[in-house]
């Protein structure tokens, strides 16, 4: 197949849309409905930063994509009991590495992947299947399916739900191009290599990269890659634990990401485990409320005539300096930037994250200001050389 029409594009005023190929066939088949713009978008972005994750790992990765950018992506290491928790993963719940990649991609931001489009590295199994089967999503795409993984996802949606096959081998021209108010432009396809070669330069007092803190490097900065600039990314444990895309200044990247970090390890404290939500609450709800409660506009939640709506009893209000506590037992993070880091700021942002080694290209006028910061607090940092903007 060299083209595929789909039913509008970014907008339903924007039509005629296709998708083609000006050389040879498609290399993705549609297997179950019908795919539109944005979401081929996802898929293709993020079928390219799956597959690059396993390469880097051996590991199979799961991203999980909305509006051209992940909010969330990881590789298949197993599930701790309070990361099942706060995943909502059941207990007896049989997990391939596959389902714990989706687990980790899903569960990283759980408000911004409502919806989603997710992308496998590896042919999609039953295990992983029926994680997606509960949750609210738009499409798949994968190198395959398994029979039963087949029948479980085709259900979704009312028999709607998008899935997309796409071939492993597939690999793009040299140059690539899009069009802009009749303008096209054209480009080299960015076929960079990320591997530990790119963290050889240490810029800091600290020098040595554990092979875990490598991997969450490079993890970040395979994310980053597909993700929007400005963007910066933070990694524990293998999987993106706050993305921030599509700023226009660097700061407020490290922020945006920052905050999304903290509320990744703000529900695993016991104040927001041991919630008592009223039964048969849907997961978006118990979603929304989670976030609600660990902001500082908790009242929405807990003031009277509210709170009823969501829990049994209402739960004591977690507090600012309750919140701030525990964030700071976080560690071991990993940071990784689309483009220098500027001053010193973003690093003091990111060690209250518990950011403890760092990945950027480096060529800051400041560069000086920021190795500095990063020595003040015992981190390590590394400057790849190599700016990574996606647009």
């Amino acid at each position: 197949m060299k083209e595929l029409e789909l039913k509008y594009g970014c907008n339903p005023n924007q039509k005629p849309a296709r998708v083609y190929m000006a050389n040879g066939e498609l290399p993705v088949t549609v297997v179950n409905g019908r795919p539109g713009y944005i979401n081929l978008l996802d898929a293709l972005n993020g079928w390219q930063l799956v597959k690059e994750l396993k390469e880097a790992t051996g590991v199979p990765a799961a991203t999980s994509f909305k509006h051209v950018s992940p909010a969330g992506a990881a590789i298949g290491r197993p599930l701790s009991p309070t990361l099942r928790s706060i995943y909502f993963v059941d207990d007896d719940a049989e997990l391939t590495p596959l389902a714990c990649a989706y687990a980790r991609a899903r569960g990283a931001d759980r408000m911004s992947s409502f919806g989603d489009f997710i992308a496998l590295s590896d042919k999609c199994d039953k295990a992983t299947a029926l994680l997606i089967k509960k949750e609210v999503s738009d499409g798949i795409i994968a190198p395959g399916y398994d029979d039963d993984a087949l029948e479980i996802l085709k259900a979704k949606k009312k028999g709607a739900y998008c899935m997309i096959q796409i071939d492993p081998d597939y690999t793009p021209e040299a140059l690539e191009s899009k069009t802009v108010f009749g303008v096209t432009f054209e480009q080299g396809h960015n076929f960079i290599k990320l591997d530990e070669n790119c963290l050889s330069q240490m810029v800091t007092q600290k020098k040595d990269l554990t092979k875990e803190e490598k991997d969450n490097l490079l993890i970040s900065l395979i994310i980053l890659k597909y993700t929007q600039s400005n963007s910066v990314c933070y990694v524990k444990d293998g999987q993106a634990i706050g993305i921030g895309a599509g700023q226009q200044s660097r700061i407020h990247c490290t922020r945006l990401a920052g905050d999304k970090a903290d509320k990744w390890w703000l529900r695993q404290a016991p104040q927001v485990l041991n919630l008592p939500f009223v039964d048969g609450i849907k997961r978006p709800d118990r979603d929304n409320t989670i976030d609600v409660y660990t902001s500082d506009d908790a009242d929405d939640v807990l003031r009277d005539g509210e709170w009823q709506k969501f829990f049994k009893t209402r739960p004591a209000p977690f507090t600012k300096e309750e919140r701030k506590a525990w964030i700071a037992k976080n560690t071991d993070v990993a940071i990784g930037s689309d483009a220098f880091f500027p001053f010193g700021d973003n690093i003091e942002r990111a060690h209250r994250s518990g950011v403890t080694v760092v990945a950027q290209p480096g060529g800051s006028i400041r560069d000086d200001n920021v190795i500095a910061t990063c020595d003040r607090y015992g981190m390590a940092m590394s400057f790849t050389g190599i700016r990574l903007f996606h647009h």
